[in-house]
């Protein structure tokens, strides 16, 4: 999503922006962001979601990851199953979004600018999937994000404190929320040697 770091002071992304992006209408959030505490039956949400998509998509998957807050044992974490996948080309939708919509997935999101980055929502569970090409730097920052919350204590509680603290706060879209953590989130990519980016949601 193109922006980078908000708060409150700094300009957000404007409605125009996100709709342009978004396949069907955004409406806006106008809430604060719910967070609930880990769950030990996330994991197990994921690999029913990944035999889902493995069936649908066979060898078009390179590889496919529990990613986002889900995904790190002890944090808490919108309700919401991030996974990530990838194929040998995401811009290439007739290749695997027809296939994930037999399946129930519905595709909300294209970002042709960034990564050529495609985002679907499952069918009965809140599981947002994320698509990038082999060879986008994206998926090796998620995964590296998610090992290293898993093994740090310290960054995890900083990041959980700041999901407290914005999450807390009203906020138009969601996307805004997830920008506002940008500052802290690359901190701690950089603590872990990531490639830097543009945005980690």
């Amino acid at each position: 999503m193109p922006g980078g770091p908000t708060d409150e002071t700094a300009p957000l992304v404007s409605d125009e922006q996100l709709q342009s992006i978004t396949v069907g209408e955004r409406k806006p959030h106008n809430a604060s962001v719910t967070l609930v505490e880990y769950d030990p039956a996330w994991p197990a949400l994921y690999e029913r979601e990944a035999v889902r998509i493995r069936g649908a998509l066979g060898a078009t998957v390179v590889r496919l990851e529990h990613t986002g807050s889900t995904s790190v044992p002890g944090l808490a974490a919108k309700p919401v199953i991030d996974m990530t996948l990838t194929v040998p080309d995401s811009a290439d939708e007739a290749a695997y979004v027809p296939k994930l919509e037999a399946a129930g997935y519905v595709l909300r999101i294209r970002e042709p600018h960034w990564h050529e980055h495609r985002l679907l929502m499952g069918p009965d569970t809140v599981v947002h999937l994320h698509v990038f090409s082999v060879g986008s730097v994206e998926l090796d920052r998620m995964v590296g994000f998610r090992d290293w919350l898993r093994t740090h204590e310290e960054d995890r509680e900083l990041y959980e404190r700041t999901k407290r603290e914005l999450a807390a706060r009203t906020w138009r879209h969601v996307q805004h929320y997830a920008d506002a953590k940008t500052e802290v989130v690359e901190a701690i990519i950089g603590r872990a040697g990531l490639p830097k980016g543009t945005r980690l949601d």
